[in-house]
């Protein structure tokens, strides 16, 4: 039982190559189709941008600057302003789900959890996609920066330029290429040196047995979530906030947070659940799936708090430079579907569906909701992002779905083939036994 190892079958890699033959043939279908009918729709958010101006005019001069950063700098939109918007939703997406890997694995040991030794195997594997992740992150950064950040405009800083804008100039010290790399760098530079540390004593602990390991692991952990806690909200506000360097919400850091963890949680879930149906994971019952399942079931109410704690406030303050953000997505034609459709996609599903006991430990339940969340939470992302690079042309089609088939193809890939690396379960980690006997 312990021994067990995945295996990585032919049948399985040449279904992941068909999803990224598909998703390359999808994501081409949808650029010709761009370039051959034109991709001008209004969907109502141009009414939605000049209505938040408007109302932004009557109370500050901000506002002005809002409508300029959805004007001045990105007026002329293509096909490749989207397919960058795109390519910057599944780094951040995926990027999120490589990182809540280690992320879940240090909760557990620093809260010192049994019941988890089965799957830890899994987020490990997760994990493995950092280095893409990083590589994915800066390219498309550096290629795409003009597109996807409008304060990466040289002459916004030019105090004689008509295109002067006061309020990132005052935000030069902290928005400047050479700063946010570093930031950028060091982000992904410990959080892999981190994990690789972690990864070396997990994997010494399966063979060595004792506590010495596994309190080294309980240290290095204690040491992530700290760094995590701070790097991951500096990186939602520089990642994705600062696609609009007006707008700012102190909550932001941790949205983005609650949906990289519930979705992270998730897909935990899913290669469990599955892992299972193929015959692995003997150490794992109905009462490990009841925690995971508990799991996302409390964070997707986590989520929706955060949600709408950010939105209430924001309401309530009605101040403009903080409006526009829910403006332009809630007065557009377009975007209020997927806006409405985000609540009832990553909150009511998930709490209806997994509300009783029996729902969390019932396998069929959990390959239902978890799909649900996984691509809800895409959504949510989807909808931090265009808005605010494409103003009124944003849209969803070919192009969406083929590079979200690409990203998730290859993310699965590489979290199957790293699983298949390493024995399923850790045999002798401390608490393998407390896993055993596990029962709520």
């Amino acid at each position: 039982m312990s021994d067990e190892k995945y295996i990585f079958s032919a049948g399985a890699k040449k279904n992941l190559f068909i999803t990224l033959a598909v998703g390359i043939v999808l994501a081409v279908l949808g650029v010709v189709l761009m370039n051959s009918v034109g991709h001008h729709d209004s969907h109502g958010a141009e009414h939605a941008v000049e209505t938040a101006a408007t109302h932004a005019g009557d109370h500050a001069t901000h506002g002005e600057h809002a409508t300029e950063a959805g004007g001045e700098h990105h007026a002329e939109y293509s096909w490749v302003h989207r397919l960058k918007a795109n390519l910057w939703i599944n780094n951040l997406y995926f990027t999120g789900l490589a990182i809540i890997g280690v992320f879940f694995i240090c909760i557990q040991y620093v809260a010192q959890a049994g019941w988890s030794v089965g799957v830890k195997r899994i987020p490990m594997a997760m994990a493995s996609y950092l280095p893409i992740a990083a590589v994915l992150m800066i390219v498309v950064w550096l290629t795409s920066n003009h597109e996807l950040f409008h304060w990466t405009h040289a002459s916004l800083y030019d105090v004689n330029s008509a295109d002067f804008d006061e309020v990132i100039y005052n935000k030069k010290g902290y928005l400047n290429f050479g700063f946010y790399m570093a930031r950028m760098v060091i982000f992904f530079g410990v959080w892999y040196v981190l994990f690789i540390q972690i990864r070396k004593h997990m994997l010494a602990e399966d063979i060595e047995g004792g506590t010495t390991r596994w309190k080294k692991l309980v240290g290095l952990s204690a040491i992530f979530i700290v760094f995590f806690g701070y790097s991951s909200s500096i990186a939602a506000w520089d990642w994705v906030m600062s696609i609009d360097p007006h707008w700012f919400s102190t909550m932001f850091g941790w949205y983005v947070f609650a949906s990289w963890w519930v979705s992270g949680l998730a897909f935990i879930t899913f290669v469990a659940v599955l892992l299972k149906d193929k015959g692995y994971l003997s150490v794992v019952n109905a009462n490990h799936l009841h925690d995971l399942g508990k799991f996302v079931w409390g964070f997707s109410i986590f989520w929706t708090y955060i949600w709408f704690s950010q939105f209430l406030l924001i309401y309530y303050a009605n101040i403009p430079e903080e409006t526009i953000y829910f403006v332009e997505r809630l007065k557009s034609d377009f975007y209020s579907k997927i806006f409405f459709m985000n609540l009832i996609v990553n909150f009511v599903l998930p709490f209806l569906l997994l509300m009783t006991r029996d729902s969390k430990r019932h396998a069929r339940i959990l390959k239902v909701v978890c799909p649900i969340v996984l691509v809800g939470h895409w959504f949510d992302f989807y909808l931090m992002i265009t808005p605010g690079v494409l103003k009124e042309n944003g849209d969803f089609g070919f192009l969406e779905v083929g590079l979200m088939l690409i990203y998730a193809s290859t993310f699965v890939y590489v979290v199957l083939h790293s699983l298949a690396k390493h024995p399923l379960v850790a045999k002798n980690h401390p608490m393998y036994n407390e896993a055993l006997n596990h029962h709520i």
